[in-house]
């Protein structure tokens, strides 16, 4: 039988490039505050944990998408979407027995660092004055960038509350720019991009990680020439590469998943 994989926000970008990769691998279903057509649907407010406590019954994996993305969203949207709502998807998924839990992290959980040389030189595109390029890692020091970034702070900290004390599995992905139009754009993009060919990989190489794989913190981005977050602990624990690059011409929105 086909993996029951929950997924809140299957309508938001992320969520529509994963669903047109997976197809029938997986048995769908969404939690959404909207239908998705084609798919099992309960729609429900991740604020409210009594309406969403029915979407998790029987379900396997979930991909946790769903948040209020970015510092333009108001600080009650925030607090509303991505503080409460991953505590209540956390906490529905602990109640229901659901062995694993995928947390849509960011790289704005680190992109403070972004104000400081040498990387606000690559941000900026003024390449000739990096020299070297130091990697963050998933041990490095957090400085989120924003409100936005200090609330995914908080869903990885209660994602590694729940791995130590509940034993769920979580595996936090901290997302680059994936974008609409799926082509970077700016010199800050030629860091931060991610193809939404890579990152649906990489939710895939997630749900599949072993059952060993009990907490552990991945970026996600593509392979850039400037990039500054670490890919490579995610290729020694559960074999993802990035295959796209903000620096291949070649590479827009008639590339195929």
């Amino acid at each position: 039988m086909a993996r029951r994989v929950l997924v809140t926000g299957l309508s938001g970008l992320i969520g529509t490039a994963l669903r047109r990769h997976v197809g029938d691998r997986y048995a769908l279903r969404a939690l959404n505050r909207r239908p998705v057509e084609g798919v099992e649907c309960h729609l429900a407010d991740l604020g409210d944990l009594a309406a969403i406590r029915p979407a998790f019954e029987g379900i396997e994996t979930v991909v946790h998408l769903a948040a209020a993305a970015g510092d333009n969203n108001a600080p009650a949207d925030i607090l509303r979407s991505n503080v409460t709502g991953a505590y209540n998807v956390f906490e529905a998924a602990r109640l229901a027995g659901v062995a694993r839990v995928l947390f849509a992290s960011s790289g704005a959980t680190v992109a403070g660092w972004e104000r400081e040389p040498p990387l606000s030189h690559v941000v900026a595109g003024r390449y000739e004055q990096v020299g070297t390029l130091p990697k963050l890692t998933h041990e490095s020091p957090l400085r989120p960038g924003g409100l936005y970034g200090a609330s995914k702070v908080w869903g990885e900290a209660l994602a590694r509350h729940y791995a130590d004390t509940y034993g769920v599995s979580v595996i936090c992905l901290r997302i680059g720019r994936v974008k609409a139009e799926d082509r970077p754009s700016g010199p800050r993009d030629r860091s931060v991009w991610c193809s939404q060919r890579d990152v649906v990989r990489m939710i895939v190489a997630g749900i599949e990680a072993p059952a060993a794989v009990r907490f552990d913190t991945f970026f996600v981005v593509s392979n850039n020439r400037w990039s500054y977050r670490d890919v490579e602990h995610a290729r020694a624990v559960i074999g993802w590469t990035p295959l796209d690059s903000a620096d291949d011409p070649r590479f827009g929105p008639a590339a195929t998943l």
